[in-house]
């Protein structure tokens, strides 16, 4: 071997050597221990260094060679985590679902099934409500985030994760109930006031405590007056009135409902 190419040839040696570890080797093939605990610390280290394929491997491996081991429920949990760690948000979802219905009892249980609304959160569009009606299917991840983090709740009332998933629940019902009103003032704007209608009802039962809701009323009331529903248009009023006694819109709803009474 020529003097010049064994200089190259120890840097290579050298190279492959520091991207291998006591977990993997040069070749890339995992390290397995001689327990179920072992390899599911493996696979930790990994995950926690974002060797995603090498962990994945030690994950794996725990599970079909120790199915009834506490580490293998527990890497079927990191297996979900490696797919939110990707990005990859519909089958982090699915396999979290997956976990909390297989170990219902688990202590992790009420981690993963805060995981199945946090994944459908971040697999939402940011900016969806800024389209129009006809970008209505922008909205599923979104709706499947409010109702898995609303099970959550209702499951898990003293999880740890309780607090995150009151801060994500709020961010998600706030972006959906922008976008309901957005839709509203899109029908609305053309006279389509069925479907304005149809739109402001559902924002006002969905979401009481929108930071819009009186206009939101004011709104409804407006559809069913330009609907010839005066009688809804009245009830509307009213509610607005009792519901909101110190908001600027309640002279006007007041002035409207002696209008048409």
């Amino acid at each position: 071997m020529p003097r010049a190419t064994l200089p190259a040839l120890a840097a290579l040696i050298l190279s492959l050597a520091a991207c291998s570890s006591s977990r993997v080797s040069i070749l890339g093939e995992p390290r397995y221990g001689k327990t179920g605990e072992e390899d599911y610390l493996s696979g930790e280290a990994e995950l926690k260094e974002k060797s995603y394929p090498d962990a994945t491997k030690f994950f794996e491996h725990v599970r079909n060679k120790y199915p009834f081991s506490k580490y293998a429920s527990l890497s079927e949990l990191r297996l979900a985590d490696i797919k939110f760690a990707q990005d990859r948000f519909v089958e982090a979802a699915d396999a979290y679902a997956t976990f909390v219905r297989m170990h219902p009892t688990h202590d992790q249980a009420d981690y993963a099934a805060f995981r199945i609304g946090e994944a459908h959160f971040r697999d939402a569009p940011t900016e969806f409500f800024l389209f129009p009606p006809a970008h209505e299917k922008d909205q599923v991840q979104l709706r499947e985030a409010v109702k898995s983090l609303r099970s959550f709740l209702k499951a898990y009332a003293k999880s740890t994760y309780r607090q995150d998933a009151e801060k994500l629940l709020a961010q998600a019902e706030g972006m959906l109930a922008e976008h309901e009103w957005y839709v509203a003032q899109f029908y609305a704007k053309r006279g389509k006031w069925a479907g304005a209608a149809g739109r402001l009802e559902g924002l006002a039962r969905e979401y009481p405590g929108f930071g819009r809701a009186p206009e939101v009323l004011l709104s409804l009331a407006t559809a069913y007056l330009e609907m010839g529903e005066r009688f809804r248009a009245q009830q509307t009023l009213q509610q607005l009135i009792v519901r909101h006694p110190q908001d600027e819109r309640r002279a006007q709803a007041e002035r409207l409902l002696a209008e048409i009474r």
